[in-house]
């Protein structure tokens, strides 16, 4: 889709886009493919993707043949690209025995839906799904972290966000980025690749800069469900006041022994703040701390 054409599109419905929904669009053509080559697409593939907005990459996923479920918030966009694409919107997100199902290539189902809402009260089986979205910036980082907590989240996440939020997806221990949306994602999924997007390839153009991101699930996963709520609470006090001591926050809520007896056994820095930790101590220290009760 031209940019051009969605200048036309919106004038003619007398659509203004909205800041506070996060609706920049990506137009360029290059870049679509640059995100779709990131994806790994094969027919039949079933595809979650937030924010369609006028359906550039839409047209791209179907088709690469992909099975292609499109949840958009704004109703006016929804309306519009029912009209563009040829699609009854549908009036609900299937449930988890649709969602198993085998994809159907070149399939869209539209639902006008606020995602973030839906993943938070509405808990579905992505296994087996990619998502692959121009998210809106102003809700990206708690769909990922509502994704990556997820019992059954998607194989593989492909999306467009805030050059900043990729860096931080993507930063290792010691890194200025490294932090808590860092440990929360990677827990889960590992980032495989990533490039930047000029803000011209966007319509209207962010005020920030932009860029892709792929990142897979780890199989297996390296903790048990109940770890990982663990490792949540882990991360989140650890990293509570970045200028402490990791290992005095985390004796807010854990035995002062059971965490001294850690640092010692895994060879840590009494001092060491939590950006300084691998992914791998954090996962360390929860496995230790899990059989205890919860704080």
């Amino acid at each position: 889709m031209k940019l051009s054409e969605m200048r036309r599109l919106l004038s003619e419905r007398h659509i203004q886009l909205t800041r506070s929904l996060g609706q920049n669009f990506l137009h360029d053509a290059h870049q679509l493919r640059r995100v779709l080559a990131l994806a790994e697409l094969s027919p039949g593939d079933r595809v979650l993707e937030v924010g369609p907005g006028l359906g550039p990459l839409t047209e791209g996923l179907l088709a690469a043949g992909a099975d292609v479920l499109a949840l958009e918030k704004d109703a006016r966009l929804v309306a519009l690209l029912a009209e563009r694409l040829k699609v009854a919107p549908e009036p609900a997100v299937p449930d988890d025995a649709a969602l198993r199902a085998p994809g159907v290539p070149g399939r869209l189902r539209l639902v006008h839906a606020d995602a973030l809402h839906l993943l938070r009260r509405s808990p579905r089986d992505w296994s087996g799904w990619k998502l692959v979205a121009n998210l809106p910036y102003s809700v990206a980082s708690p769909i990922l972290v509502e994704l990556a907590a997820a019992a059954h989240p998607p194989d593989r996440l492909v999306v467009t966000l805030q050059r900043e939020v990729v860096r931080r997806l993507t930063a290792t221990a010691g890194d200025p980025d490294y932090g808590l949306l860092t440990l929360l994602m990677q827990q889960r999924f590992a980032p495989t690749g990533s490039f930047r997007i000029p803000s011209d390839c966007f319509f209207p153009e962010p005020e920030v800069e932009s860029g892709c991101v792929a990142l897979v699930r780890r199989e297996p996963a390296p903790l048990t469900p109940d770890e990982r709520r663990v490792f949540a609470r882990v991360v989140k006090r650890a990293f509570s006041e970045r200028r402490k001591k990791a290992l005095k926050l985390l004796k807010f809520d854990w035995p002062a022994p059971v965490l001294e007896t850690a640092w010692q056994d895994l060879r840590l820095d009494p001092n060491a703040r939590a950006e300084t930790l691998s992914r791998e101590v954090f996962f360390d220290l929860t496995r230790r701390l899990a059989p205890l009760p919860p704080p």
